[in-house]
């Protein structure tokens, strides 16, 4: 089946409406309508074998990064899956490093999401020939197969310990909040994410509010998408530090490596880590964060880099330094696509759950095929083959940007 020839590769602008009840509002992203730039596959397989793909937006701009996929798209078409996958370094390199198009971004920006997109789709091409879903363990020798296997099983009956974001999104009302945070605390979750950033007092009366909620057993983390500069990020976190927050997640400019560093160091002392990384370009960033003691938590994205070869490679750097890998997810299939790169690394890497959890956000999972399964605030590993983000061509023709029967609908009502 390697031997079947990719022959077509086509994206479509697929967004959701999300801004419309303020679900994924933080500081930086008010009005955010969660959005994937979707890429299948087609083979010349008799078997119609296809491969699927996405990359994840925020709506407005998915149209640049449907643009880059399709000038990637020439470096894809009429590859066969073989060839490809005997040489994947060379294959990551020649859609990250093209000699013309790496001046608009070698291995960052538009360039690096729509090579995540093709990339996403050509694991779950060589997931679903293998028959395999795309956490399964390295190969290794006996005696060590006989412990990963050991893991394996721990893990498919007690799955990968999540925290949910879905409670405490910025544009929520005490109302919203008090009525998730209930409910969620009636699921089973212990560990809760709080948007902050756009002002102080209302950021120390929300965390207050979900402080109370949830206990003081439970875990708080806080999130800034990227708001302040460093000194505002270590004054303002100081006084949010009364409610014992396990991290700050994205205090400053994702690219400020020495200016994480500054903030590690200052909040240290309280107990406070910093988290980042779903905006990290790529490896060589995550290099330089690590080496700088600039975070204690590492957040892959499944979108973000250059899918799964780059990831791997983050993980492993990672695991060198002992810092705990915490995947940023959400939005629109990134946790159907995370889930598997977390379970990689607790069976082949970390084999360990200390300070580990991954991001679940209970937002739009009816529109995939495989959808993530969550049971007692717990990934429960995938069963299917593939990569997990084909999405339903029902929700795809509906969503599709402009044209869709939801866009119409809604151009329709500003009409009126």
């Amino acid at each position: 089946m390697q031997e079947n020839k990719i022959i077509k590769l086509t994206v479509r602008d697929v967004r959701f409406p999300t801004s419309l009840e303020q679900h994924g509002s933080d500081a930086m992203h008010t009005d955010p309508d969660y959005s994937v730039a979707y890429v299948v596959l087609e083979t010349d397989s008799d078997a119609a074998l296809k491969g699927y793909g996405l990359t994840f937006t925020v709506g407005r701009g998915t149209e640049i990064v449907v643009c880059a996929v399709k000038a990637l798209s020439t470096l894809v078409v009429g590859k066969t899956l073989k060839e490809i996958v005997s040489d994947f370094r060379g294959f990551y390199r020649l859609l990250s490093s093209d000699g013309q198009m790496r001046w608009v971004g070698p291995e960052k920006g538009v360039i690096q999401l729509a090579t995540a997109a093709i990339l996403n789709a050509v694991w779950d091409l060589w997931a679903r020939v293998e028959g395999k879903v795309r956490n399964k363990p390295l190969k290794t020798n006996t005696f060590e197969c006989s412990i990963l296997l050991k893991v394996e099983e721990q893990m498919l009956k007690e799955g990968y310990p999540a925290y949910t974001t879905s409670c405490a999104w910025l544009g929520y009302t005490d109302q919203q909040l008090t009525q998730l945070c209930s409910e969620a605390l009636a699921q089973g979750w212990t560990k809760f994410k709080v948007k902050v950033g756009a002002d102080l007092q209302d950021d120390i009366r929300r965390c207050s509010l979900i402080r109370k909620l949830i206990g003081p057993n439970n875990t708080l983390m806080i999130d800034a998408n990227q708001r302040w500069d460093v000194n505002e990020a270590i004054t303002w976190v100081t006084k949010l530090a009364e409610f014992h927050p396990l991290w700050i997640e994205e205090p400053t400019c994702p690219d400020d490596v020495l200016g994480h560093a500054s903030i590690s160091k200052a909040l240290a002392p309280l107990g406070i880590g910093v988290a980042t990384g779903e905006q990290c370009h790529n490896r060589v960033m995550f290099k330089q964060f690590l080496q700088a003691a600039a975070l204690q938590f590492v957040q892959i994205d499944s979108c973000r880099v250059g899918s799964v070869n780059e990831n791997l490679a983050i993980i492993l750097m990672a695991a060198k330094f002992n810092v705990p890998v915490c995947p940023h997810a959400g939005g629109v299939g990134l946790c159907e696509l995370v889930q598997h790169l977390i379970l990689f690394d607790y069976i082949s890497v970390s084999a360990s759950l200390n300070n580990r959890m991954c991001e679940y956000v209970d937002h739009l999972h009816e529109h995939f095929e495989s959808p993530t399964i969550i049971r007692n605030a717990h990934y429960i590993p995938p069963k299917d083959p593939g990569y997990s983000c084909e999405m339903l061509e029902e929700s795809v023709q509906k969503h599709q940007y402009p044209d869709g029967e939801v866009w119409r609908a809604i151009e329709q009502q500003g009409k009126q």
